[in-house]
C-alpha cells in the first residue's frame, strides 16, 4: 500500500516521489532530511515515544514548542515507535521497505542488535539507500565515543584556529559541524539514489561528524599537510590576505575584504592614501601580509575618523568589499535579506503563524517549499499506521501496549 504523504505536493519539484525515513535526531541528520524535505521528498520522522530530545531544547519555546526543533524539522510527518520493541521493529521494516532512503544516527551496533541491519533490510528493499550518520565513525578505536557538535569542533581542530591569537580556543556561533554534516550527508544520499534509481542497487552511505569537520578545514588543513606546519589563530583576521579583517570605525565595527591587488587600489584611494598603492610594503598582497602590523594599524587610524555608514557607502561606491556586523535584527531588515526571501512564513499546529529561515539555493523550474510545519510529537502517528494498513483496533492496541 502506498502512503500518501507527499502525493499531495505539486510534482514540480526536484525529488518529488521519493520517500524518505528519518529515524535521526538532534540536528545533523535532521537537517540533511530537511533539505530533501525542502526540495520535494516525502519525509516520515520517525522518533521514540519520548521525541528528540531537541524537543526540550530551550529555550525559547513558542506554545510549548522548541524553536530548535523547529530549525530542522519543517516538511515531516511525525510519527512514534520504539523500535526496541519486536511490533516495533515490525512496523519499521514495513516503512523501509516502501522508502528510498533511511537516516539515521543510531549509536553504532543498534539497528544490528535489532536485526535490522543493512542485509535484512535489502532483503526486503533492494534499492534502499541507507545513511547513517555517527560522530566519529563506524569503526576504529573512538566509535563508539559520544560525540556532539562541540566535540567534534574542538576534536576535529576548528577550535584550535578559532580565536583571538592570544585567546582561548573558541567554538563558532552554531553547531557548524552538525550543519556540515546535514549537508554532505544530502549531497552523498542524492549521489546513492542516483545509483539505485540505474541499477537497482541500494548502498549504505556512512557520515560522520569528525570526516566534516575535518573536511571543513579546506585551505588550513592543506597547508598544514603541505608544510606541517600548525596553524594559529587570527581572530577576525585572515591568514594570506590583508587587509581582510574587522576593523572598527569611529561607531562600529565594519569587515573590510580585500581580495585583489585592484581591489587594493581603489581601497587606498578611498582611505586618501593612494601612495599605499605603490608602497613597495604594501604593492601586492604577498607584501601586505609581510608588513600586515604595520598596514593594519595605519589602515585603522584612518578608519576610527569617519562612521561605518559613512565608510560603507564609500567602498560600495567604489567596489570594494566591506560590510556592515550585523546583529540578527538588522540582518532580517535588510532590503537584501528580504529579496532573497531568507524568512518564510507558515501555519503551525499550535503556535499559528511562524517564520522560518529561507532556502540557501533558488532553483528556477523546481523551487523549494515548506509545505508542512514541524510536527508535533506522534502528530502523524495513527495516519501512517492506517496507511500501512493497521486497523483502528490495532492502533488502539499499539498505543496500550507502549509501541506507539
Amino acid at each position: 500500500m502506498a502512503l500518501r504523504f507527499g502525493c499531495e505536493r505539486a510534482c514540480m519539484t526536484s525529488l518529488a516521489g521519493l520517500l524518505i525515513l528519518d529515524c535521526s535526531r538532534v540536528l545533523a541528520g535532521p537537517y540533511c532530511a530537511q533539505i530533501l524535505g525542502d526540495l520535494g521528498a516525502t519525509v516520515i520522522k520517525l522518533e521514540a515515544p519520548s521525541g528528540d530530545e531537541t524537543r526540550q531544547w530551550g529555550p525559547p519555546f513558542v506554545e510549548g514548542e522548541s524553536t530548535y526543533f523547529w530549525a530542522a524539522n519543517r516538511n515531516k510527518r511525525s510519527i512514534t515507535l520504539d523500535v526496541s520493541q519486536a511490533a516495533g521493529q515490525q512496523i519499521f521494516m514495513q516503512l523501509a521497505a516502501r522508502s528510498a532512503v533511511l537516516l539515521d544516527n543510531y549509536k553504532v551496533g543498534t539497528l544490528e542488535r535489532w536485526g535490522l541491519d543493512d542485509e535484512a533490510l535489502w532483503q526486503h528493499n533492494p534499492k534502499l539507500v541507507h545513511t547513517t550518520i555517527s560522530a566519529y565513525g563506524s569503526a576504529g578505536p573512538r566509535a563508539t565515543a559520544p560525540g556532539y557538535d562541540l566535540l567534534l569542533q574542538a576534536f576535529g581542530g576548528l577550535m584550535s584556529i578559532t580565536g583571538e591569537p592570544e585567546g582561548a580556543p573558541m567554538k563558532t556561533g552554531v553547531a557548524l559541524v552538525d550543519v556540515l554534516t546535514g549537508l554532505y550527508a544530502a549531497i552523498a544520499t542524492l549521489a546513492a539514489v542516483r545509483h539505485a534509481d540505474a541499477t537497482g542497487q541500494g548502498q549504505r552511505v556512512a557520515c560522520a561528524l569528525l570526516d566534516a569537520a575535518v573536511a571543513a578545514l579546506v585551505n588550513v588543513g592543506t597547508a598544514f599537510l603541505a608544510t606541517g606546519t600548525a596553524p594559529q589563530r587570527w581572530g577576525n583576521a585572515h591568514a594570506t590576505i590583508v587587509p581582510y579583517q574587522l576593523f572598527q570605525a569611529s561607531d562600529a565595527p565594519l569587515l573590510l575584504a580585500v581580495g585583489n591587488d585592484g581591489q587594493w587600489r581603489r581601497c587606498c584611494a578611498v582611505l586618501e592614501h593612494p601612495a599605499w598603492a605603490n608602497d613597495p610594503r604594501f604593492s601586492t598582497n604577498p607584501d601586505r601580509v609581510a608588513h600586515r602590523a604595520a598596514l593594519v594599524a595605519e589602515i585603522a587610524v584612518v578608519l576610527a575618523q569617519h562612521s561605518a555608514a559613512s565608510w560603507l557607502e564609500r567602498f560600495a561606491a567604489a567596489g570594494v568589499p566591506a560590510a556592515p556586523v550585523n546583529t540578527l535584527p538588522a540582518l532580517f531588515a535588510d532590503p537584501q535579506t528580504q529579496h532573497q526571501q531568507l524568512q518564510l512564513p507558515i501555519e503551525h499546529s499550535t503556535a499559528g503563524s511562524i517564520n522560518l529561515l529561507g532556502f540557501p539555493y533558488k532553483l528556477s523550474h523546481t523551487p523549494a517549499a515548506i509545505t508542512a510545519p514541524p510536527p508535533l510529537l506522534g502528530e502523524h502517528t495513527d495516519a501512517i499506521l492506517s496507511e500501512l494498513g493497521y486497523t483502528t483496533a490495532d492502533i488502539a492496541r499499539l498505543h496500550a501496549e507502549g509501541i506507539v
